[in-house]
C-alpha cells in the first residue's frame, strides 16, 4: 500500500532515482541540490541502494562519469543546479547527442552575477536547446512522479534521450510537503528493468560519438532532431501509463479553470500554485479568467498549446528569466508558436521572481490587471516587470 510522508522535494527526488533501483549516481554539490546527492550517498552507505556513487571534482566531471556509466548500459541519475549546470554545459549537449538517456534533477538557481543561491528560471533556459527532454515540476508530488516517469520514457528504445526535471531551488527543493510513495511492486510495474541496445562492449567493439566531418554532421543533427520530436508520442504514453498505475494525470500543458475564459495566464514551476488562488478567486467573481502552466518545455508542446489558447483573447506569459536584449524566453517562443495562427490572441509579456524573489499573489494581481491594459493600449516600455523596486524604464514603481 502506499503511504503518504513529509518530504522536501530534495528528499522526494533521492526517494525515486532509489525505488527507480539506479545504477550510478555521480554528482557534485551545489547549493540547492545537495540534498538530493547527500541523501543518495547515504543511501548507497547505508545498503539502501545498491548502486555505484561516485564522487567527483566538479560538475563538468558528474557528467563525464554519466556519460561513461550511461554507455555501458547502466541506469544513470545525476542533479545539479544552476553554475554547476552551466559548468557541465559542454558535456550535456553530448549526452543527448550520443543518445544516453541520462536522468537530471536541476533544482533550479539564478546566475551570476551578482551571486545567488535562489531559483529563478535563467538556468533552465541556458541548455533549452541542448536537446533534452525537459519538465517543470509545481510541487514535491511532482518532483517524485516526474523523476520516476523520466526513466520510463528516457529510456524506451523509441526515445533514448536524456531527461532533466526542473524543481525550484528552495521553493521547492528545501520546502517541506506530503508526498505519496507507492509501493515498490507498482514502481517495477511501470519502470522495466533498463536495457540499453548499444551498450559498450569489449567483445563486439564499437565507436560512440566519432569525429564527424561535414559530410555527415548536417544528416546526425537532422537525424537526432527527428527523433527528439518524435519522443514526444512516448512522453505523453508514458503519461498515460503513469496515471493508470498510479492514479496522478499529467498533461504537457496543464489547464486549470480555463472553460470559456478570454484571459489566459501562463506559468511555470512553483509559482504556478500562488497562481491558483488568484485565478480561484477573480473567477467566483464572475471574470472569464483561467490558468495554463507549461510541463512539457522540450520538446515544445505545439499541438496542445495552441488547441488550449484558441478562443483567447489574451495571453499573459510570466517568465522567471531575462533573454538578453530580446525579453522573456518563453514569451518569444510562446509568441512564435502562435504566429500562424488564426485567429490568435494578443500574447503580454511580465518577467519576475529573479533571483528568488517571491511572487505573492498581489503580484499576480498587478500581473493580470497591468497585462490587460497592455494588451489594449500598448505600452512604452521595453521592459514589463513586476515586484521591482525602481523608477527605471520599464520597472513597476
Amino acid at each position: 500500500m502506499s503511504k503518504r510522508v513529509a518530504l522536501e522535494a530534495s528528499f522526494a527526488v533521492a526517494e525515486a532515482a532509489r525505488m527507480a533501483d539506479v545504477d550510478v549516481t555521480a554528482a557534485y554539490p551545489i547549493t540547492p541540490q545537495t540534498h538530493i546527492p547527500e541523501r543518495l550517498a547515504e543511501m548507497v552507505a547505508d545498503g539502501e541502494l545498491d548502486a555505484a556513487y561516485i564522487p567527483v571534482e566538479s560538475e563538468h566531471s558528474a557528467m563525464s562519469a554519466c556519460l561513461g556509466a550511461a554507455a555501458v548500459g547502466a541506469r544513470t541519475f545525476t542533479a545539479t543546479a544552476g553554475q554547476g549546470l552551466e559548468l557541465m554545459h559542454e558535456v550535456v549537449y553530448v549526452a543527448s547527442s550520443m543518445r544516453y538517456p541520462i536522468v537530471m534533477a536541476v533544482c533550479n538557481r539564478a546566475l551570476s552575477a551578482p551571486l545567488s543561491v535562489w531559483g529563478d528560471h535563467s538556468d533552465a533556459m541556458a541548455v533549452r536547446d541542448t536537446g533534452w527532454i525537459q519538465v517543470f515540476c509545481q510541487n514535491n508530488q511532482e518532483a517524485f512522479d516526474l523523476t520516476l516517469w523520466a526513466f520510463r520514457v528516457g529510456e524506451d528504445p523509441k526515445v533514448l534521450f536524456p531527461v532533466m526535471v526542473h524543481l525550484d531551488g528552495f521553493t521547492l527543493s528545501h520546502v517541506t510537503e506530503p508526498v505519496i510513495l507507492p509501493e515498490q511492486s507498482e514502481v517495477d510495474r511501470f519502470l522495466p528493468k533498463f536495457q540499453y541496445l548499444f551498450a559498450l562492449n569489449p567483445d563486439k567493439p564499437m565507436t560512440h560519438g566519432a569525429f564527424g566531418p561535414p559530410e555527415i554532421y548536417s544528416e546526425a543533427k537532422i537525424a537526432q532532431e527527428v527523433a527528439f520530436r518524435k519522443s514526444k508520442e512516448i512522453i505523453l504514453q508514458g503519461w498515460n501509463e503513469f496515471g493508470n498505475i498510479f492514479g496522478r494525470h499529467y498533461f504537457p500543458v496543464e489547464q486549470y479553470r480555463t472553460a470559456g475564459a478570454k484571459t489566459l495566464l501562463l506559468t511555470m514551476g512553483s509559482s504556478t500554485e500562488t497562481a491558483k488562488i488568484v485565478i480561484d478567486e477573480r473567477r467566483d467573481k464572475g471574470e472569464a479568467i483561467g490558468l495554463i502552466s507549461l510541463r512539457l518545455w522540450r520538446p515544445f508542446p505545439f499541438e496542445e498549446f495552441r488547441q488550449i489558447v484558441k478562443g483567447a483573447e489574451t495571453l499573459i506569459v510570466l517568465d522567471r528569466c531575462i533573454s538578453s536584449g530580446m525579453g522573456g524566453p518563453v514569451f518569444s517562443e510562446v509568441r512564435s508558436a502562435l504566429y500562424n495562427e488564426v485567429p490568435k490572441p494578443k500574447v503580454v509579456n511580465i518577467i519576475g521572481g529573479l533571483g528568488g524573489r517571491d511572487i505573492s499573489e498581489n503580484d499576480f494581481e498587478y500581473v493580470i490587471d497591468r497585462s490587460r491594459e497592455i494588451a489594449k493600449q500598448g505600452s512604452e516600455k521595453m521592459l514589463e516587470t513586476v515586484g521591482v523596486r525602481g523608477k527605471m524604464i520599464g520597472i513597476r514603481g
